[in-house]
């Protein structure tokens, strides 16, 4: 067969698999169809498919196959952060600074604190977690990030589907988690500092301002019709700017969406769009980053690193956002409610761990882990905060989910 017939077998079946899985298996209340589409992309890998049928995985996912799917899983990963970018509302962050800022800055903290206790009991096991071009301070920084991340456009889709998106304790987890979202994209920023290419980055970020300035003018000046179309010129300018001065293209993804008003695109436009890149982009995203995941040092010891990585993300959270309610005085429950909310990681977390990946700062190993864990604490995310709403909440017009 040729490359192109190839491509469409392999297309067919990051498609059909998942969707079949989540609609036979009804799976929607503990694994929406965006978590099943991610543990496929780890069945379709080398690690299970390819070990179990290593003939046909290498017939189907040649190198030339990979390479054009990465292409496209490239482009729709960029799409993404940029609307996560987009959908920052830092004005009403800044409205409610104290009660943000306390609650994004514990909810990031104590996980992050954890997470990288985390990652030096790893590094001190010298099992190859370490990635060959990485320091162990970027190590120590980015896992512990990883397990502080919480996935803004992911908690979008849940809360859409328990219903409470809309309603006021919604929009105030919305605040944190746009809040968290800038330091999760700060820190990766400082992770990837260059400091042999520190001129091109300072030549970047006085660039990007000034690009900033005269893109937002001209953005302000034209009909809606053409700010989609700019918006994706954009995009491709800020991450080629930000890949060629050393701190990655998903870094200038996320900072050509901060760039821009959510209040320039018709809403309804922007939510058809995220939902459309999830359904035709994104499962494509999830079979290149399961084709990178990896079991050398042996599966028990991965799972295990995996389990340990969950229980600090968990235990951070909850803590967190406990300690955020005890300073707040929020209501019995709340804060149990947010910490869960709070600790949806699939998505942004994955493709904080590509970047890690790609810049051979951790071992595929690791990143196998950190797959692992922002799967299993998505999962969660569901199952325990449906029946919290179920039985109440003190925040008014908060309704009961409308899931099973």
């Amino acid at each position: 067969m040729n490359t192109a017939e190839l491509f469409l077998i392999a297309m067919a079946m990051i498609f059909a698999v998942p969707w079949l899985i989540w609609r036979l298996g009804n799976t929607d209340y503990f694994a929406p169809l965006v978590v099943v589409q991610i543990l496929t992309g780890i069945l379709l890998g080398p690690g299970v498919l390819g070990t179990a049928f290593p003939g046909y995985y290498h017939f189907v996912f040649t190198p030339e196959v990979v390479q054009t799917l990465n292409g496209i899983a490239w482009w729709g990963v960029m799409l993404f952060v940029m609307i996560a970018g987009i959908e920052l509302d830092l004005g009403k962050a800044w409205q409610h600074r104290r009660e943000s800022g306390i609650t994004a800055g514990l909810a990031l903290g104590v996980p992050f604190v954890f997470g990288a206790a985390a990652a030096v009991v790893m590094l001190l096991t010298g099992n190859g977690w370490l990635g060959g071009e990485g320091e162990r301070w970027q190590f120590v920084l980015g896992v512990g990030m990883a397990c502080a991340v919480t996935a803004l456009p992911i908690l979008i889709l849940l809360m859409e589907k328990m219903d409470i998106l809309r309603q006021p304790l919604g929009q105030r987890i919305l605040r944190y988690a746009s809040l968290d979202d800038i330091a999760i994209w700060a820190v990766l920023a400082l992770i990837l500092m260059d400091w042999q290419r520190v001129g091109k980055q300072v030549i970047f970020l006085i660039g990007f301002a000034v690009a900033t300035w005269l893109f937002r003018r001209l953005m302000e000046t034209v009909a809606e019709r053409d700010r989609w179309y700019l918006a994706l010129i954009w995009l491709a300018v800020c991450g080629f700017a930000a890949d060629w001065a050393g701190l990655h293209s998903m870094v200038g993804a996320f900072l050509a969406g901060a760039a821009m008003e959510s209040r320039w695109f018709d809403q309804k436009r922007m939510d058809l769009l995220r939902h459309h890149v999830l359904l035709a982009l994104m499962p494509v995203f999830f079979l290149s980053t399961g084709l990178r995941t990896n079991w050398e040092v042996g599966g028990g010891t991965v799972f295990a690193a995996a389990a340990l990585l969950l229980a600090a993300s968990v235990a951070g959270k909850l803590i967190g956002a406990q300690l955020a309610g005890c300073i707040l005085k929020w209501p019995p429950g709340e804060a149990s409610i947010i910490g869960w909310l709070l600790q949806t990681k699939a998505l942004i977390m994955i493709i904080f761990g590509n970047v890690l990946l790609d810049r051979h700062i951790i071992s595929s190993e690791a990143f196998t882990a950190l797959l692992l864990m922002a799967v299993a604490s998505t999962m969660l995310t569901v199952p325990q905060v449906v029946p919290r709403l179920r039985g109440g909440s003190s925040e008014k017009g908060v309704q009961r989910s409308p899931l099973p």
